[in-house]
């Protein structure tokens, strides 16, 4: 395997964490194949350009941070990364309960109060709506809207 392109991919690593299957995509854009592959992946591995673990508790609370994804949503996005149930376990837990529960509760408020000209019903269903497809759980959303329909906001 050429040197180059084990600089080329430990660049691409050290730009921002990546997944194996980013770095083996990477790979074949680079021009690797079978083996080669494998062998730049634990290369990297052995220098600690690549972490799966690491990789996944900076995405997932990379994404709750700045984008306020839900727990269902950034699952489905480290499953499609591809990262083991191990690491997804280890990512997961970066998301703090209590943190979760009020970036949640401030979102809902958020959307709620921003369709106050809706009927309660649609108004109601919309805020269900933008929380489902953010990741966050049907039980949790329904609980936190009707606290806030009987508080009348």
């Amino acid at each position: 395997m050429q040197t180059s392109i084990l600089l080329k991919l430990r660049h691409y690593c050290a730009y921002q964490e990546r997944s194996h299957s980013e770095v083996k995509t990477k790979s074949l854009e680079l021009g690797l194949r079978g083996d080669e592959i494998d062998e730049a992946i634990a290369a990297l591995i052995a220098d600690n350009f690549l972490n799966e673990e690491r990789f996944a508790r900076a995405y997932a609370g990379g994404k709750f941070r700045s984008q306020k994804w839900g727990r269902k949503k950034i699952l489905a996005g480290l499953k499609q990364h591809q990262v083991s149930a191990y690491s997804i376990k280890k990512g997961m837990q970066e998301i703090d309960d209590e943190v979760y529960m009020d970036v949640l509760q401030s979102l809902t408020e958020k959307k709620y109060a921003s369709l106050k000209g809706e009927q309660y019903l649609k108004r109601q269903y919309k805020t269900t709506q933008y929380l489902l497809q953010k990741g966050y759980e049907p039980d949790l959303i329904s609980e936190i809207i009707k606290q806030i329909a009987k508080e009348g906001l």
